[in-house]
């Protein structure tokens, strides 16, 4: 028993030490190529701890080589628009000036139910709305509205917007973010004072906080436990 969870725990973290070389995206966004390493990292990490007759080195070479050859390969793609082209391939207009292109509906292997339901996802009921529609490598369908039908935005009614930066979180789940107070040029005594003018005295009793760009501080406090 201690040997399979011995075993368990050391492929577990080799997957997620590989996962994290090989980038921060989630399945839906991964290459082709991206997926097929996946999917043969899974199943090199699933076969020792199903049976332990199997060497564990067996397993964690091929792991291995295979997260070094995704490494290669992306920086390759990174280099070479040629390379990238291979492996990832190229998008696809599916949609141009508002008239669908048959031919490549057929090449991505798409039906217009397919492409009508991507349409609804990404908000756009009617087709006539729709100027360009692009297939991504990644499976992903980007829609380009005519310029009608697109959502109104400030410089389109020339009307001047002050910057909006991202807030900081400066308290969550009662413990205090150092490096973002450090950021806003902030220190732990102004957050003291701040979290006494609202009657807390305990950083603890904080399940968030949030400085923006404009100095407003967002506080939410934890909820009590009722009693029985």
């Amino acid at each position: 028993m201690f040997v399979v969870m011995f075993r368990t725990l050391i492929l577990f973290v080799l997957v997620i030490v590989s996962m994290r070389i090989m980038g921060k995206r989630q399945i839906g966004q991964l290459q082709p190529y991206e997926l097929a390493v996946l999917i043969m990292v899974s199943a090199l990490a699933a076969i020792p701890m199903e049976d332990i007759a199997i060497p564990l080195f067996n397993s964690i070479i091929p792991i291995i080589l295979l997260v070094a050859f995704q490494v290669l390969t992306s920086y390759a793609a990174q280099r070479s628009e040629k390379v990238r082209s291979v492996v990832c391939g190229r998008p696809s207009i599916i949609i141009q000036n508002g008239k669908i292109i048959e031919s490549e509906l057929r090449e991505m292997h798409l039906n217009i139910n397919d492409l009508l339901e991507q349409l609804r996802i990404c908000g756009y009921h009617n087709i006539t709305d729709v100027e360009f529609a692009i297939f991504e490598t990644n499976g992903d369908i980007s829609i380009i509205p005519k310029s009608q039908c697109r959502p109104v935005q400030p410089r389109d009614l020339q009307i001047e917007t002050n910057y909006e930066g991202v807030p900081h979180p400066l308290i969550v789940d009662g413990n205090v973010n150092h490096e973002n107070l450090g950021k806003t040029k902030l220190d732990l005594l102004w957050l003291q004072n701040e979290m006494k003018k609202l009657g807390i005295n305990d950083f603890k009793d904080v399940l968030f906080a949030s400085l923006d760009t404009e100095g407003e501080l967002y506080v939410q406090r934890k909820e009590t436990k009722k009693r029985q």
